[in-house]
């Protein structure tokens, strides 16, 4: 398999972290998020203090520390799909110093798509299952299919929180898919339709 180097970015509900997860299985590629990477480098020393500090303080952990631990994760994959990262414009001019990415993909999907589709998620309070209203429905319409218990809507599913959410992302990480765009690297992909068409169409981005 190709060591593709992939940045997947997109709103809130795009489908990232599916889209994500397949392109790794498919092309043996690390799969790296923000998360992930500060929760398996936690101790790592760097000039600005571990992440743990800022975790275990319940802060958010600051660009200099996260652009350190992911920098790191990539020179230790030969090829990645990278998702969440980078959230900000210093972080992509930063990213763009530090590797070259073969593709930058935007998953591009309709406000009001989002909306119905964080609006509509339900998940289980017992075992943590997840479903939605329309895509992914469980046997027994409210109950998990794992456990039996009455399903919930998670409070920052509501569609004002949802809303606030994207409103958030259009701030901080629009000037992202701008810079990209900028400079001639960003590939659009309409993300809406199920999981199998939008891979079908990254792929003939990745492909051809």
């Amino acid at each position: 398999m190709a060591d593709y180097r992939i940045l997947l970015l997109g709103p809130p509900g795009a489908g990232k972290g599916t889209q994500s997860k397949r392109l790794a299985d498919e092309y043996d590629l690390d799969h790296i998020t923000t998360g992930d990477a500060l929760r398996e480098n936690k101790e790592m020393e760097t000039e600005y203090g571990t992440p743990a500090e800022y975790m275990d303080a319940g802060e958010l952990v600051p660009d200099p520390v996260v652009n350190e631990i992911v920098v790191a994760a990539l020179e230790d994959a030969d090829g990645f799909v990278l998702d969440g990262y980078p959230r900000n414009l210093d972080q992509a001019e930063f990213l763009s110093e530090e590797t070259d990415l073969d593709y930058v993909v935007f998953l591009d999907v309709p406000e009001d798509e989002l909306v119905d589709r964080l609006t509509g998620r339900r998940v289980c309070p017992e075992c943590g299952a997840n479903y939605h209203v329309e895509f992914d429905q469980p046997a027994e319409e409210g109950v998990c299919d794992e456990c039996g218990a009455d399903l919930v809507q998670r409070d920052d599913d509501t569609e004002e929180t949802v809303r606030e959410r994207l409103r958030v992302y259009r701030e901080n990480t629009e000037p992202v898919v701008e810079h990209y765009r900028d400079e001639g690297a960003l590939v659009e992909v309409s993300g809406e339709g199920t999981p199998d068409d939008v891979f079908d169409r990254i792929q003939d981005v990745v492909e051809n």
